[in-house]
């Protein structure tokens, strides 16, 4: 495994146990379909979440924030829309989170969390 995949793993982990430890429920992790892939699904008080999670080791290339643009939020409502469908949900609230993780591996990482940027 390439060393690229095993920190995307390793922060897409930690973001699962922080958002456990903030009561939001994990539904999904790493749903795909032909359209993509969403990181992590969630519920948040009533609300269903579309987590997007952002690992780096450092921020020498920027904010992991700074790679979220607005067509990759576009692709990841989409995908929730796609996600709800097959799960049967459709009247929950929804909102796109992103969470960043930086840090290098062996040492305490930092997470970052926006909620609703789409």
């Amino acid at each position: 495994m390439r060393a690229k995949d095993r920190l995307g793993q390793r922060g897409e982990r930690l973001a699962e146990e922080y958002l456990r430890s903030t009561g939001a429920a994990i539904l999904d992790r790493n749903w795909r379909c032909r359209e993509g892939e969403l990181d992590i699904v969630a519920a948040d008080a009533g609300t269903l979440v579309a987590v997007e999670v952002k690992a780096r080791r450092s921020w020498d290339f920027g904010h992991p924030f700074e790679a979220v643009d607005a067509a990759k939020l576009g692709r990841i409502v989409h995908l929730l829309s796609a996600w709800a469908a097959v799960h049967g949900v459709h009247s929950r609230a929804r909102r796109i989170d992103v969470i960043a993780v930086t840090g290098p591996a062996g040492e305490r990482s930092v997470i970052e969390h926006l909620k609703g940027v789409a």
